[in-house]
């Protein structure tokens, strides 16, 4: 009823699951993860019971294939579930029930576990598994899971048609605000083109919520500086005199646009800049 991918950063330090089906709310069913142990997806008839029991046997030290044995040879309903694992090294597992509605597979390699049913073929599993290749070059864990679920619909996807789709990340210490390990949790739980709508939700997390990227910061000084204050003082956010004063006023300015994961003292990043001379 469902087609997934569960993957592993090329680095180690993110794993997530990426998700979509003709089903409600399927993010709340089929994802789980955990910093630094691993990430899985269990669908078809899914066995909620199998994502903190795969966890912590993950976090044992369990390998993926490990973990899908001991899963679904405790499950008298095996037969009709499917399941992929990732730990925090080697192969990915997945797993497909004999009595899954056809199409059901799935494939596995280093770090990535790709399985679906009820889908319109076999292309779909494949389709996804090249565009999690293609993207190797792409250092957001996020974007690769989303590109290789896109490829699956584009493939066929779910033969019953589209309804919901969702998207986990996690890393050690990479939340908001460093205080949390969920990198990202974004579901679309009923829409016409719940695959659309997630990439514009990530687009939006992306503004809001990721780290700026160092080499693009801009410093703010001369011209640069005063074009900022100005814009600040007329959004009503006037700053005290010296760089402490600029920085104080946008950070307030930020904090209520949401953008204060992208504030650096001294240094703008071009996004935020983006938005304030937009709404000033």
């Amino acid at each position: 009823m469902t087609f997934s991918i569960v993957a592993r950063s090329a680095d180690g330090a993110f794993h997530g699951v990426a998700v979509a089906s003709k089903f409600l709310g399927v993010g709340a069913a089929v994802p789980a993860a955990q910093a630094d142990v691993g990430a899985l997806a269990t669908q078809s008839y899914a066995n909620l019971a199998y994502r903190p029991q795969g966890l912590s046997l993950l976090a044992t030290g369990v390998s993926a294939a490990g973990t899908v044995a001991g899963l679904t040879a405790a499950d008298d309903g095996r037969t009709s579930r499917q399941l992929g694992v990732v730990g925090p090294t080697g192969d990915g597992a997945t797993f497909t029930g004999d009595a899954c509605h056809a199409w059901a597979g799935g494939v596995a390699g280093d770090g990535y576990a790709i399985q679906g049913n009820i889908l319109t073929g076999p292309e779909v599993v494949a389709a996804m598994e090249r565009a999690w290749h293609a993207s190797a070059a792409e250092p957001r864990l996020s974007r690769r899971l989303l590109a290789a679920l896109r490829a699956g619909d584009e493939a066929g996807g779910d033969r019953r048609g589209r309804q919901s789709a969702a998207l986990l990340v996690v890393a050690r210490g990479q939340g908001y605000g460093g205080t949390s390990d969920v990198v990202a949790d974004l579901r679309v739980d009923d829409h016409a083109d719940p695959l659309a709508e997630l990439a514009r939700l990530l687009d939006l997390h992306t503004l809001y919520f990721d780290k700026p990227v160092p080499e693009t910061l801009l410093d703010l000084t001369g011209e640069l500086g005063d074009e900022v204050r100005g814009r600040l003082a007329g959004l009503g956010h006037p700053s005290a005199d010296g760089p402490d004063g600029l920085d104080a006023a946008l950070a307030g300015w930020a904090g209520i646009e949401n953008l204060e994961e992208r504030i650096v003292p001294g240094r703008v990043d071009p996004l935020v800049l983006a938005r304030l001379r937009e709404l000033s």
